[in-house]
């Protein structure tokens, strides 16, 4: 069996938290910049954190300096603390933890989190759902702002706990955008897209997605697809 490093997406793929980072990124705008329209008309999926803060510094203020995209992230983790904090319902998408239990612990299956999340902001957001000490690793937004080696960290940091070189891995990314899988191909990864955020069945289905799937319910299936090495 190939080793195999899975890397799971966050926001849209694990779970939804109600437009908590948005209103987040909205508040630190605000609070830096005294704009906070400063995302309005951005479709955030797919996108990094380090991105999303580049693309409204632009838009009111002109091109950034990586200190200043620094400290608008640190509060907007303070205000993600918050919001997440005030949600009335937080949970999983169906499937998810099934999934989870089906693939974690088998041998030679590393499962690990490629999220646009700097890494702060994708701890508050899976430790709301008791979900953050199920990755042993990741690729986040604070390592890249291009999702693509992001993807890359991940899975050299997934392929190092199976004492493997990553690219003599099966890599197999998850997620819920287009930028996924165009991110996952970029590096030779495997895709699966699953129509649980923002994007539809039919949206997905016109990628380059190995796997179209409309949920993760049907576990045992994803489980068997998911560590076939």
């Amino acid at each position: 069996m190939k080793p195999t490093v899975l890397l799971f997406d966050i926001d849209g793929t694990l779970v939804t938290t109600g437009g908590a980072g948005r209103r987040a990124m909205s508040r630190a705008f605000d609070q830096v910049c005294g704009r906070a329209d400063a995302l309005d008309g951005l479709r955030f999926g797919g996108m990094t954190d380090w991105g999303i803060v580049r693309w409204g510094f632009e838009k009111v203020t002109g091109p950034p300096e990586d200190v200043q995209i620094q400290a608008l992230l640190e509060v907007y983790l303070s205000a993600l603390e918050d919001e997440v904090s005030k949600l009335r319902s937080c949970v999983a998408h169906p499937g998810v933890e099934a999934l989870l239990d089906a693939v974690s612990g088998q041998r030679r299956v590393a499962v690990g989190l490629a999220t646009g999340n700097v890494e702060a902001g994708a701890r508050t957001k899976l430790a709301r759902i008791g979900l953050w000490e199920r990755f042993g690793f990741g690729g986040f937004g604070c390592d890249h702002e291009v999702r693509s080696e992001l993807l890359v960290a991940g899975a050299k940091r997934g392929a190092a706990l199976l004492g493997e070189p990553w690219r003599e891995c099966r890599v197999v990314v998850i997620g819920d955008t287009p930028k996924d899988v165009t991110a996952a191909k970029e590096i030779g990864a495997l895709c699966v897209a699953v129509a649980t955020g923002t994007y539809s069945l039919e949206e997905l289905a016109e990628t380059d997605a190995d796997l179209v799937v409309p949920d993760l319910l049907d576990s045992a299936t994803l489980a068997t697809y998911l560590s076939a090495g």
